[in-house]
């Protein structure tokens, strides 16, 4: 009997232990190692930011489901991994070993890299719950004291599609408060353009972000570096496209939320051969450490290198159908290893995204999400908020019945001919 650990049981590690017992049987033991017991539906944190829901809506207690489907869930979380020795430590100072691990951690964000900057300083975040709700508090000051807003993301970060959507949803909710004519808006980002998204845009997702903007009162300022964040400014450099500087901007505000850049968790950062310098895992094409055969990593802890030089650092995001095809890749390729033979699945990281404007959106397809693609794909229209609510209310409803992939989403899937796995072929 083999024991299979998932660190993390974020979007990619609770499916990717729902995989794994699907793949492996009852045969084999598989652990999960997490901070705490629940799962947070990331993608409506912008939603709770404004009060559109509440914590209890997108939560879910992964122990009963992880009892069912005979998963350990270790909800003490990782203090350090040695990789030499096949062991985590504990945050109690316990130990549990493995045969195989898989890294789902998520990231680090790095709000200490600007001063000022952060929930913990001056301003907001929708990327962790407990971010969202203090974001909550914040806006329901912005309605009963309006006043400028900034939103957007700093040097660094790979996860633009949020900072869009809250922009909007922030919108749309000054809109119902009926104070939006006392907000003017900033959007403040690192990207070369508007809709670049760090993938150097997917269909016209230029076109149709900047003319969202426009149509919603939304100045925007790109190529910008956050130097530091004051109460109640941002200042911000603004470089050419050549990387000179062109500006210097001190930006007031009385509600910002910026999208931080990641960097790897302290619990695998600066083990040689697992991490790039900013602590993420590195891997081959079967998503295995070149140096840890029996490591494999998916989702946001993954390192993926920038698609090329811009003026300001950029990353690429890992998004939600992509991070879904690295974990079925995976959990083939650990059956694989198990069963004595090598690993052959190889993701495509095709990407199908709803980005929610509050009451229309944007929705783009890129196969594979790192150009050059077959498929490049944008639209936008109302039809994509509703797409965005009913994509939650059937991924909570996933998570909480303990199946990475139902069938009919499989049939779904075929019938869009949207794949999550390259032709699979074993290596001589």
């Amino acid at each position: 009997m083999s024991h299979v650990v998932v660190l993390g049981a974020g979007l990619g590690g609770t499916i990717m232990a729902y995989e794994l017992r699907d793949r492996l049987g009852s045969q084999h033991r598989i652990s999960v190692v997490n901070k705490g017991h629940h799962y947070h539906f990331v993608p409506s944190n912008p939603w709770v930011a404004v009060g559109w829901r509440e914590r209890e809506q997108v939560e879910i207690d992964l122990e009963p489901v992880f009892r069912r489907r005979d998963i350990a869930l270790y909800p003490q979380g990782a203090k350090r991994l040695d990789p030499e020795a096949k062991s985590i430590e504990l945050l109690d100072g316990s130990f549990i070993t493995y045969d195989y691990l898989v890294i789902a951690t998520g990231p680090e964000l790095a709000f200490d890299e600007i001063p000022g900057f952060g929930p913990e300083a001056e301003t907001q975040s929708v990327c962790f719950i407990e971010h969202a709700l203090s974001a909550k508090a914040a806006f329901d000051r912005l309605v009963a004291n309006p006043g400028p807003v900034v939103i957007g993301a700093v040097q660094g970060a790979s996860c633009f599609g949020p900072a869009y959507e809250f922009a909007f949803i922030l919108d749309k909710a000054l809109r119902q408060a009926k104070v939006r004519d006392r907000v003017p808006m900033t959007f403040i980002t690192p990207e070369p353009y508007i809709g670049h998204l760090g993938l150097d845009g997917v269909g016209d997702t230029r076109g149709l972000l900047e003319s969202a903007l426009r149509e919603h009162h939304i100045k925007w300022i790109t190529n910008a570096r956050v130097d530091k964040v004051e109460a109640g400014n941002v200042y911000v450099s603004e470089f050419a496209d050549d990387g000179t500087p062109r500006q210097s901007h001190q930006v007031p505000f009385v509600f910002s939320m910026m999208i931080p850049a990641f960097r790897g968790v302290e619990a695998v950062r600066g083990i040689e051969g697992l991490t790039n310098p900013r602590g993420f895992i590195l891997a081959d094409k079967y998503q295995r450490n070149p140096s840890f055969p029996d490591i494999f990593s998916v989702g946001v802890c993954v390192a993926i290198p920038p698609l090329g030089k811009t003026p300001v650092p950029v990353g690429v995001p890992k998004t939600g159908f992509m991070i879904e095809s690295m974990v079925t890749a995976t959990a083939q390729n650990v059956a694989s290893l198990i069963e004595g033979k090598e690993p052959s699945a190889v993701p495509t990281w095709n990407a199908v995204c709803l980005a929610d404007f509050g009451d229309s959106g944007v929705a783009f397809v890129a196969q594979p999400q790192i150009p050059p693609r077959n498929v490049n794909w944008s639209a936008s229209g109302r039809w994509v908020h509703g797409a965005k609510v009913g994509f939650e209310k059937y991924y909570l409803h996933k998570m909480r019945s303990g199946h990475s992939e139902p069938f009919y989403e499989t049939l779904a899937l075929r019938a869009l001919g949207i794949d999550k796995l390259r032709q699979v072929t074993q290596d001589a």
